[in-house]
């Protein structure tokens, strides 16, 4: 049986599917079809802890799903601007994992993830996908990985 690695860039997700269809994202559906490839050994999902009741009901029921939730707090700079990104921690935990599985999936549009996905697929024998909006997705992430997946049909809600 496949072991799968699960990894999801919630704010760039949340902002993509908002963006490109004003719907939500399906973690539930998505569940369902990695589990019908394999076992999922471990998802992890980054968000921007704003501390808000619906964040929190949000993250409580990715938590019931089965994923893990990292958490960085949410940086308003004075100047009006945010700050609140994941991608050197998710970074950090696919080098960690790629060796232990047999398939990396991420969830992104971020090119800057295209290297990264690069490196694991040649250093070690792991298939990468990646799921994002196909027209808010770096072409440079979608050709890294070993498949794309596009976010539509009943991955929305």
């Amino acid at each position: 049986m496949k072991r799968i690695a699960l990894f999801v860039d919630v704010q760039n997700i949340y902002y993509t599917c908002r963006q490109a269809y004003g719907r939500q994202f399906n973690y539930h559906a998505l569940w369902q079809r990695l589990n019908e490839q394999g076992e999922i050994v471990k998802a992890l999902a980054y968000a921007i802890d704003r501390g808000d009741d619906g964040q929190i009901k949000f993250q409580d029921a990715l938590k019931h799903i089965g994923f893990e939730v990292k958490l960085k707090p949410f940086i308003q700079r004075s100047d009006g601007s945010a700050k609140g990104d994941w991608d050197v921690g998710i970074t950090i935990d696919i080098m960690e994992l790629a060796a232990e599985v047999d398939a990396v999936i991420l969830l992104s549009g971020d090119g800057d993830f295209a290297m990264l996905l690069e490196h694991i697929a040649s250093k070690h024998t792991v298939e990468t996908q990646v799921y994002g909006v196909p027209e808010l997705t770096a072409k440079a992430l979608m050709d890294a990985a070993t498949e794309f997946h596009p976010i539509e049909g009943e991955l929305l809600r």
